[in-house]
C-alpha cells in the first residue's frame, strides 16, 4: 500500500521539508555512532573518559533528535496537513515520540542525581530507541520503493 497519493508525491519531492530531512537524518546518525562509541568505552572502561562526555554527546544527539522531528512535523503538514499523526506517518510518529521520552529520561535521571551506571543504561536505552525509530522508518522507505518499482514494471508491461 503506498503512502502517498500522485499529488503528495509531487509536494513531497518538491518540499524543502523533504531536502532538509534527508540532509540531517545522516548528520543524527553520525552523532550517534559517536555518542553509542563513547558510551561503550566508558562503560567497558577502555580509555578514560570523564562521564560528562557521555551526558555532551547525548545532548547533542538529543537535540538533533528534536529538530529532526519539528522539521519532519513541517514535512508531514506540508504532505499531509497535519502537524503531526497524519495516518501515513503515525507510527513512525508514535516511535518517534517515544523515542524522544527516552531521550529526556536520561535527563531527568541525571537531574534526579542517578549514579552514573545507571545514566550508562539510560543512554543506551535512548541510543535503542532512536535505532528502533530509524528502522522503522528505513524499512517503510524500502518498501515504498519496492512498491514503486512494482507499479513502473506492471506500467510497462501494460503498455507493451
Amino acid at each position: 500500500m503506498p503512502r502517498y497519493t500522485p499529488e503528495q508525491l509531487a509536494k513531497r519531492n518538491a518540499s524543502v521539508w523533504t531536502e532538509i530531512q534527508i540532509k540531517l537524518a545522516p548528520i543524527q546518525f553520525l552523532i550517534f555512532l559517536t555518542g553509542i562509541v563513547l558510551n561503550t568505552l566508558y562503560a567497558n572502561h577502555i580509555i578514560d573518559i570523564k562521564f560528562y562526555w557521555i551526558s555532551v554527546a547525548l545532548l547533542f544527539k538529543t537535540l538533533f533528535f528534536v529538530v529532526l522531528f519539528i522539521t519532519g512535523m513541517f514535512f508531514e503538514k506540508d504532505i499531509f496537513g497535519k502537524w503531526v499523526f497524519s495516518k501515513e506517518f503515525f507510527w513512525e510518529d508514535v516511535g518517534s515520540s517515544i523515542a524522544t521520552v527516552f531521550h529526556f529520561l536520561y535527563f531527568i535521571l541525571a537531574w534526579k542525581g542517578l549514579p552514573e551506571n545507571i545514566l550508562v543504561i539510560g543512554a543506551y536505552l535512548a541510543y535503542l530507541s532512536y535505532i528502533l525509530n530509524a528502522i522503522q522508518y528505513l524499512v517503510r522507505i524500502w518498501l515504498e520503493k519496492s512498491h514503486e518499482r512494482k507499479v513502473k514494471l506492471k506500467a510497462g508491461v501494460e503498455e507493451a
